[in-house]
């Protein structure tokens, strides 16, 4: 009897040691955790962790949008020994030797939301960013068909993911006639709150600008700031010569659409960029091979379908 006990116990020991060493950490780096947008990215992750029931998703990022740090926190993670590292890249060339660490210690390496395609990452998930701002540029054609002025704006000089999106704009824009103002594309750092004062100063410098058209969602996570960015511009937008085309469709910002502030979102899909992150990592930490650019698709979000996305955002 006490044979067979001891053979359980070691069996258990075993099957135990066996699912400790089938057990992956994953980590999840946003460029910032103060950015909503990034909550959605990380639920995704921890729910698909969950699912493959062998995965951790540990998300982890700069406090704000900080490039440094974020090369900091990457390091942290490979001296700890990570077992797969997902990045949303804040600065291109920054992250270019962290990655290559990364590999050097072979652990596998993919960027999400923004990519840095000439480091040794392995795999990219995320939007077809310049595609994304061709289509921000059609929406905005759609609501306001005669060409004019715009500003636009951006989180950082650096963001390669930002970088497409402004050349999709300026591809569509400029094509169909539109002008540029002086002093666009501002930098905002991915601050909601400069983002919505940035907006106001376009618009009071340019009182006869036919349009302001960010490349990311910031001004609408500082919600009383930016409408009352739209307020005083509310004459012009209901007489159709300032259209409210807008990236992203985070629910905060679907609401602002359903109370008149906003006339089209063109939304990313970040939590199935969290997701699918995982399976990547999961599948290059077996050995496998996977696609080297995985894009996620576009919304686009108007008064006539946002109470199916509220509602699917609940």
């Amino acid at each position: 009897m006490k044979s067979i006990l001891l053979t359980g116990v070691a069996a258990f020991c075993m099957m135990s040691a066996a699912q400790a060493a089938d057990a992956y950490k994953f980590a999840l780096i946003p460029k910032g955790m103060d950015n909503p947008y990034f909550d959605l990215s990380r639920d995704g992750c921890l729910a698909e962790g969950k699912k493959l029931g062998d995965v951790t998703c540990i998300y982890k990022g700069p406090a704000t949008h900080e490039p440094a740090t974020e090369v900091q926190i990457t390091q942290d993670f490979i001296t700890q020994g990570i077992d797969g590292i997902a990045i949303s890249v804040a600065d291109a060339d920054s992250v270019k030797g962290v990655i290559k660490m990364a590999r050097d210690a072979n652990i596998p390496v993919i960027t999400f939301d923004a990519d840095a395609d000439k480091s040794e990452r392995q795999a990219y998930v995320g939007t077809d960013n310049k595609e994304m701002g061709r289509e921000l540029a059609r929406q905005l054609i759609k609501v306001h068909p005669t060409p004019s002025t715009f500003a636009t704006q951006s989180g950082g000089p650096a963001a390669a993911n930002l970088n497409d999106r402004l050349a999709g704009l300026y591809e569509v824009l400029k094509a169909a006639g539109w002008t540029e103002v002086k002093g666009s594309p501002a930098f905002c750092n991915d601050d909601a709150a400069l983002a919505a004062q940035q907006l106001s100063d376009f618009a009071t410098a340019n009182p006869d600008i036919g349009a302001i058209i960010p490349g990311g969602g910031w001004a609408l996570f500082a919600p009383k700031a930016y409408r009352s960015y739209v307020d005083a511009n509310m004459d012009k937008v209901k007489a159709g010569k300032f259209p409210l085309v807008m990236p992203d469709d985070l629910p905060v910002e679907l609401q602002t659409l359903k109370d008149g502030y906003a006339q089209v979102l063109v939304g990313q899909r970040p939590y199935e960029m969290g997701q699918k992150a995982m399976d990547l990592l999961l599948a290059l930490k077996k050995g496998e091979k996977v696609a080297p650019v995985t894009m996620v698709g576009l919304d686009i979000v108007t008064k006539d379908n946002v109470d199916k996305f509220l509602s699917a955002s609940k």
